[in-house]
């Protein structure tokens, strides 16, 4: 097993190697004008990304075990259902619940197959567009939301909020941001726009 940074930061004696190699050979390879060095990260980089990695491993498991404890969802399945919660009239086409739960659309589908079959969704023909499905929230569905909503927000707030200053959760923001830009560059997703949102003044 390899140790932390082996495949991310250079190591002295590859950097020493690298110098050694340059000198006994001057002349330029025929490569070397379309393959440039790789950009090996700095031990600040990579003390960083290791520990962005360990969050993005840690955190949907911390997030799926207390909803499926208490809820017997996923996070991805109550994520769906509270996107539809916040929509007009409960009810969005699939391809724009898609964007807004940041999946692919066989994904989303398989996902509203799911909570159909609890109650929780139905799918009906678009009135605007009969080519398009919508996804409607039931009743069912609304009063899932309701109950999951407090214990879901508790233990965003108890890993991640709380966890954090005033000042951190406004940076994270516009980190996560700046991700996202590159992540999903076409802003497919609604992430980003949600983002950029000009969001009211804490009461």
């Amino acid at each position: 097993m390899s140790t932390p940074g082996t495949n991310y930061a250079r190591s002295g004696t590859a950097r020493r190697t690298s110098r050694r190699e340059h000198r006994m050979n001057d002349t330029p390879g025929p490569d070397d004008a379309t393959d440039p060095a790789p950009r090996w990260l700095t031990p600040h980089e990579l003390r960083t990304w290791v520990r962005l990695a360990a969050v993005v491993e840690l955190l949907p498991g911390v997030l799926d075990t207390q909803l499926q404890r208490d809820a017997e969802l996923t996070h991805f399945e109550y994520f769906t259902l509270a996107m539809l919660s916040e929509a007009p009239e409960r009810t969005l086409r699939m391809t724009a619940l898609a964007s807004r739960t940041n999946a692919t659309l066989p994904r989303l589908s398989h996902v509203v197959s799911r909570l159909e079959a609890r109650g929780f969704v139905r799918r009906e023909p678009c009135a605007q567009d009969r080519r398009a499905t919508n996804a409607v929230l039931t009743d069912a569905g609304w009063e899932k939301v309701v109950a999951t909503a407090p214990g879901h927000v508790a233990t965003v707030r108890q890993h991640v909020v709380d966890a954090l200053t005033p000042e951190q959760v406004e940076q994270l923001g516009e980190i996560t941001a700046a991700l996202l830009t590159r992540l999903d560059p076409d802003g497919r997703m609604a992430a980003l726009a949600y983002a950029n949102e000009e969001l009211p003044d804490a009461p």
